[in-house]
């Protein structure tokens, strides 16, 4: 009876991480709707902790999120199902750290994140394609995060 209550509670406790508290089940756009919350989420964190804060809470977030993951496809049999938000949010948190804190780079870095998520250009979309699991959920947003966090560092070098 206790490992049944034990797997229900992490299943539950999985939900909860993997659709970044219930953002991913907003029934329009959840992936947009995630990002959008990891932005207005950066801003404290950037503000009171600096980029080593917004940083180390990405590393945290990319590491629970494929535990939360891999616990959530198990039960539910989804590969990276809509619902699952939380690597939006280590993907635009790592685009993020090198904003600079206005509204418009906030914007583009949120714009940017958005593009490479979506549009997947190569080696994302063989990420996507062939990581599985909780690893490869998490890994191709990382790197839609990585294109868009150097794309908006050469536009502020540019002066936008």
């Amino acid at each position: 009876m206790f490992g049944k209550r034990c797997n229900i509670l992490l299943f539950n406790i999985s939900v909860f991480l993997s659709t970044f508290a219930f953002t991913g089940r907003f029934p329009i756009a959840p992936g947009t709707v995630g990002s959008f919350i990891a932005v207005l989420l950066a801003w404290p964190i950037l503000m009171k902790f600096g980029v080593l804060g917004l940083a180390t809470a990405t590393i945290i977030i990319f590491i629970v999120g494929v535990w939360a993951v891999d616990i959530y496809q198990t039960h539910t049999g989804a590969n990276d199902g809509n619902e699952i938000v939380i690597d939006e949010v280590a993907g635009q948190w790592l685009t993020l750290l090198v904003a600079s804190l206005d509204i418009v780079h906030l914007g583009i870095g949120f714009l940017l994140f958005r593009l490479f998520d979506i549009w997947k250009p190569w080696p994302i979309c063989w990420v996507d394609f062939n990581l599985k699991g909780g690893f490869g959920v998490m890994a191709d947003d990382i790197l839609a995060g990585f294109y868009a966090l150097v794309c908006l560092w050469l536009l502020q070098q540019t002066g936008i």
